[in-house]
């Protein structure tokens, strides 16, 4: 009885492999033809879904534009049911017209506890609605906006821009995103918790094993989203094994980082700091338990904004590099806006640009905004329902399911932005009086939309057109293997797989 037993559960395991891996759908397996995806008995779109699952945006961006409605059902064992969607309509359904229906949801805030917490990322209800206001008094101040171009030019000037001096001297190699993202998240530092890690530059302590910890972190808590059977990464984690052990350790780093910043700042009058986001929040009563500040609380806040901060606008920069080095022309116009505007202040050639002058730099901001529609920071949003709701492309969903809009698939509709989806317009942006346009945030929800719309949005463009406009007036960006595809690495930000390494050159001005 045991033998038969144990033969039993071979033979099973055989033919689920089988039936999983090698039979490839539709010509060994029957299905159901539905709107977008295949659906196969008892397993839904596992088969697919495992077969597609390293090329996930790839693969939803096609089945999103095969769908009627570019929105599409999504089952697989495991009590797995969701909607998927690429349609302006549905996602002004679930972040605006029907907010409260559709919040972060249990699920999603479960896949990301070890890593967020409980931080503004990854908390719903009244625990969001703190947070939100406490950052948003900040966000809103003159102050600010000052305080982030200061820091910025300080960045440029002081690091980034010797860096890449030194590197044309010597004519080495160097990887832009790396750059970028060390670059980014000293900024964030300064701006959050006023805290300058010196990461640029190479002069901090412990930022590399940091910087390292917290790609790993992000990268592997993104994996538990596109694992094969949802408990999988739970019995990981409970044996201590795997990916699940490498997060563990990872988050680990992470949290020390963090919580010395908090312990730093809290042994310190809080007179002795300026009114940054961190300081807000130790003076908020929401982080107080039992008259104590809850370091816990703080330390999730300080890793949700490093995220948003750090992740971000690196990854929007790094495409944007690569994407110009496609289209030379793009480039020359940018330049050429640049040295009008320079001419028009008086000023030289590398000295520091104003906010206003930034504003003024509109087919710049046209290119960045053409950059993050094809190659979002972050491509994947995920809400829960409550209620079951049909939306308004007709599409049932019911209580329980998932909802997710695929910001990725969304710029490569033709229904939305025209035949040439695909290609790198800048000019698109451009109305007829050559000022940059804005579009819907439902049609184009990068930062997100709604009440949950991203409150750095104009942080992040003051930074990225610093950074652009200083860096693209005074060197030429090299990108080797620059007709190769270039592919990315799917974490909680869109990452470009290995790299972009570059050689610099100084640009030869008139």
């Amino acid at each position: 009885m045991e033998l038969f037993s144990l033969q039993s559960v071979l033979l099973l395991s055989i033919f689920l492999y089988l039936y999983l891996y090698v039979l490839r759908p539709p010509s060994h397996i029957k299905h159901t033809k539905t709107p977008g995806f295949r659906l196969y008995p008892v397993v839904g779109v596992l088969p697919d879904f495992l077969w597609n699952r390293h090329r996930f945006l790839d693969w939803m961006a096609g089945v999103l534009r095969s769908a009627p409605t570019n929105t599409v059902v999504f089952w697989r064992p495991g009590g797995v049911r969701g909607v998927i969607t690429a349609n302006p309509a549905v996602v002004e359904h679930a972040l605006k017209t029907h907010f409260e229906n559709y919040p972060k949801g249990d699920m999603f805030i479960a896949l990301l506890r070890d890593f967020l917490g409980e931080g503004i990322f990854n908390s719903d209800g009244e625990l969001w609605r703190v947070q939100r206001k406490t950052a948003s008094y900040e966000f809103n101040t003159r102050s600010l906006r000052q305080f982030v171009m200061h820091n910025v030019t300080v960045e440029i000037e002081s690091r980034l821009v010797p860096i890449l001096s030194r590197a044309e001297a010597a004519g080495c190699v160097l990887d832009l995103q790396d750059l970028l993202e060390r670059l980014a998240f000293d900024n964030i530092c300064k701006l959050a918790f006023n805290v300058d890690p010196g990461c640029l530059a190479g002069d901090g302590t412990g930022e590399e094993e940091f910087m390292r910890a917290f790609e790993e972190a992000a990268r592997i808590s993104s994996e538990r989203f596109l694992s094969a059977f949802p408990l999988l990464w739970v019995f990981k984690r409970r044996l201590n094994v795997g990916s699940e052990r490498r997060l563990r350790e990872s988050i680990a780093t992470v949290h020390e980082f963090a919580e010395d910043i908090i312990r730093s700042r809290m042994e310190e009058s809080r007179e002795a700091h300026d009114e940054d986001l961190l300081s807000r929040f130790i003076g908020h009563e929401s982080v107080y338990e039992n008259g104590s500040a809850s370091t816990e609380f703080l330390r999730d806040i300080v890793i949700s904004f490093i995220l948003a901060g750090r992740d971000t606008t690196s990854s929007a920069l790094t495409w944007f590099f690569w994407l110009l080095s496609l289209h030379p022309e793009v480039e020359r116009k940018i330049l050429s806006e640049l040295e009008k505007i320079r001419k028009q202040s008086g000023k030289s050639s590398g000295d520091p640009y104003s906010i206003h002058e930034l504003r003024d730099m509109h087919y710049l901001h046209a290119a960045i905004s053409e950059a993050m529609r094809l190659y979002p920071p972050v491509p994947v949003d995920t809400k829960a329902c409550l209620e079951d709701d049909v939306l308004p492309d007709g599409t049932f969903i019911g209580k329980g399911w998932f909802l997710s809009y695929d910001t990725h698939a969304m710029g490569r509709m033709d229904g939305i932005w025209g035949e040439n989806c695909h290609e790198f317009v800048p000019e698109r942006w451009i109305d007829e009086s050559g000022l940059c346009r804005t579009e819907s945030p439902f049609k184009y929800p990068v930062f997100h939309a709604g009440p949950r719309m991203c409150l750095g949005k104009d942080m992040a463009f003051i930074q990225m057109k610093s950074i652009a406009a200083s860096v693209l007036e005074r060197f030429e960006i090299d990108v080797l293997g620059q007709d190769a595809t270039r592919e990315h690495q799917l974490s909680l930000t869109l990452r470009m797989k290995g790299g972009l390494p570059v050689r610099v050159r100084k640009r030869c001005m008139d």
